[in-house]
């Protein structure tokens, strides 16, 4: 039981610290379509490629021995540290709302889940992995209904698009020191 509340909670923390940035997308692919379902499933589609990549995470640490897969902690630290100090993108306002553009999108904008799910995933056992999986797919629901809700208060839209590039460093950053001491 120990085993499913950390992995429960490991998804949760992977998904968070991943998708915050995403939160921003969503919310302005819901504002510029009334086709809700493209963005949907849009972000299923392109999440989906993001996790199959990271799988390979997976595979290799059914190879390689575990005190290496450790060091692969250091990925989300090297891009905790690179956003901390990259400069906002402000070419989000210029993205279509179609749903292979949406997916393109989230794929495009997933360096990170990758960077963050491939040495989870690979310090993972396959019992351990299901759990956080299908976390990241409950999640990616509730992000749906989350963007679209957001769209809709613009207060709220507009805090998330000034401090959440300062949240996501610092929890990419304990992510990765999490995967290290794991």
């Amino acid at each position: 039981m120990r085993w499913f509340v950390s992995a429960l909670i490991t998804g949760t923390v992977a998904f968070s610290a991943t998708n915050i940035d995403d939160i921003v997308f969503l919310t302005i692919f819901f504002s510029q379509t009334s086709r809700r379902w493209h963005v949907v499933i849009g972000q299923y589609l392109g999440f989906t490629a993001l996790v199959l990549v990271s799988l390979i995470g997976f595979f290799g640490g059914q190879v390689l021995p575990h005190e290496w897969l450790r060091l692969f902690g250091i990925a989300p630290i090297v891009i905790g540290i690179k956003k901390l100090f990259a400069k906002r993108d402000d070419y989000i306002g210029r993205i279509n709302t179609g749903m292979l553009d949406v997916g393109i999108v989230t794929f495009v904008n997933g360096a990170d889940n990758i960077g963050i799910y491939a040495p989870l995933f690979a310090v993972s056992e396959a019992r351990r992995l299901i759990v956080p999986v299908a976390v990241l797919y409950v999640l990616l629901a509730v992000w749906c209904v989350a963007g679209y809700l957001i769209h809709r208060q613009k207060a709220v839209a507009y805090t998330l698009q000034r401090w959440g590039h300062r949240i996501v460093p610092v929890v990419l950053i304990a992510l990765g020191i999490y995967i290290l001491s794991n």
